[in-house]
């Protein structure tokens, strides 16, 4: 407890000292022109102040990351982060998006279906009362052919819409990206939300699914011989023992004949977060939203509001 104690300690200076630093940066910047009103003035000290915070959760998960070979969300990171100072308030949460589904990951680059992601994403739709279906219509936006699926579409379809445009036949490049499939409304995206993910870490060919931060729908999806007691009782295992590698799920009871199979699928470490950063700013407020690859320190996805 005590290491545990030191260690937030040293991730909360390392975040307010980048704080302080980008807080003089930003009060010089801010005030170059003093007949500006305050309401603008206060609007862009938040929008930096929200840029900071990412710049911030980036660091400290990259320190968090050089003291232990897997991440779980008993970490620091996983924990809400609030600074208050003259300047404002600023809110940190991040999440970790390996912990979920890659819906790029349904297709193999010659446009052919990876049948053990694909079988991942049915279970995963069923659990989730939505028509696996709709996997024909993601796998043909995705695939690089204009053959239609059965329940699926290709460009002679969308062309028909109006405005028209064509399939992508290519990888998702964000989430929002599916409000453009067939049968992807808002209430469908509403749903899959907090389960899928686009993000993959360059350096791996797939991206696999922490199960030390996957929700329990997920991991209920990883095999059809999973049931709902398993994925509890793995839940109940990593809030005090966090798995250090996919084998160790046969260390669960009931999981000794289908932990092998999941380790081509699975890991322990996560390499890409969302990070929201919201600050506060007398009465002005800006949200900062990023997701980072924390093995190179990119920004795979940015924006304010």
């Amino acid at each position: 407890m005590r290491d545990q104690r030191g260690f937030a300690l040293v991730l909360t200076l390392l975040i307010t000292a980048l704080l302080v630093a980008l807080s003089v940066q930003f009060i010089d910047e801010v005030y170059v022109d003093t007949s500006i009103s305050h309401n603008y003035v206060a609007a862009q000290q938040a929008s930096i102040l929200a840029a900071s915070g990412v710049e911030g959760a980036t660091r400290l998960l990259q320190y968090s990351q050089s003291l232990q070979s897997y991440t779980t969300l008993l970490d620091p990171w996983a924990q809400p982060l609030q600074f208050e100072e003259e300047q404002g308030k600023l809110v940190v949460s991040i999440s970790e998006e390996s912990g979920k589904l890659n819906l790029n990951d349904l297709v193999s680059p010659d446009g052919t279906v990876k049948q053990p992601y694909y079988d991942i994403a049915v279970r995963l739709f069923k659990t989730l009362n939505l028509s696996p279906d709709l996997l024909d219509a993601l796998v043909d936006w995705i695939d690089v052919n204009e053959e239609p699926h059965p329940a699926g579409a290709e460009s002679a379809y969308y062309n028909k819409l109006k405005p028209p445009y064509r399939a992508k036949n290519g990888k998702l490049d964000t989430f929002e990206e599916l409000r453009l499939v067939k049968g992807f409304d808002s209430k469908v995206l509403g749903r899959l939300r907090p389960f899928v993910t686009v993000y993959a870490d360059a350096a791996t060919l797939t991206a696999m699914i922490n199960i030390n931060t996957a929700p329990k729908e997920i991991l209920v999806a990883l095999s059809e011989r999973m049931s709902d007691d398993l994925a509890s009782r793995i839940l109940d295992r990593r809030k005090t023992t966090p798995f250090k590698n996919p084998y160790e799920l046969a260390q669960v009871a009931g999981m000794e004949s289908i932990a092998q199979g999941l380790s081509l699928l699975t890991t322990t470490k996560g390499t890409i977060y969302r990070i929201q950063s919201e600050a506060l700013v007398k009465e002005t407020s800006r949200v900062a939203e990023a997701v980072v690859r924390t093995s190179d320190g990119k920004f795979l996805y940015w924006r304010e509001y």
